[in-house]
């Protein structure tokens, strides 16, 4: 099944949620072996569900933050569990890259990837500070799980490069 743009109908992004729903709604927690954990965070509540249920059908434990205040606190209680980030760029309290310094305050080496329906321009600032990976929205399952894994998998950033913490 596909939408009128061609894409793929397990596009999620820009009100793909209830198509995505649909395709993962037989799928149970059980079904899905947890292994990694990843924090997702938009502010977009059904979006943000259908994220969640989609990367934990491909294996993810997954933490949900719905404001940039939630996700730096549970980050920091939990950056143990936490393999990678998910960071949407537009959040009410402040944007996805002071969201992302936040957290590199926290851990240097976050890997974050950038999901936004903004243009690639606002990525290339933060690609130059660690950035592992950005998807447009909307995009399709496989494209998330490859940059999901892609961003478990990178190398650490070597200490000299990696920004700075004050």
């Amino acid at each position: 099944m596909e939408h009128e743009l061609g894409r793929p109908a397990t596009d999620i992004g820009n009100g793909f949620a209830g198509k995505l729903n649909a395709h993962f709604g037989d799928m149970t927690r059980r079904n899905c072996r947890q292994q990694d954990g990843i924090l997702a965070i938009d502010d977009e509540e059904g979006f943000l569900s259908m994220l969640k249920m989609a990367l934990e059908c491909q294996g993810f434990m997954v933490h949900t933050a719905s404001n940039a205040n939630e996700a730096i606190k549970l980050y920091e209680e939990r950056c143990r569990e936490i393999s990678m980030v998910l960071l949407d760029f537009l959040l009410p309290e402040m944007s996805g890259d002071l969201v992302f310094e936040n957290l590199q305050r926290l851990n240097p080496d976050v890997r974050v990837v950038l999901l936004t329906g903004c243009e690639g321009s606002v990525a290339e600032n933060m690609f130059k500070k660690g950035l592992r990976g950005y998807l447009q929205k909307p995009f399709c399952i496989q494209e998330l799980g490859q940059r999901v894994r892609e961003a478990i998998d990178a190398p650490a950033i070597p200490a000299a490069t990696s920004p700075s913490v004050a």
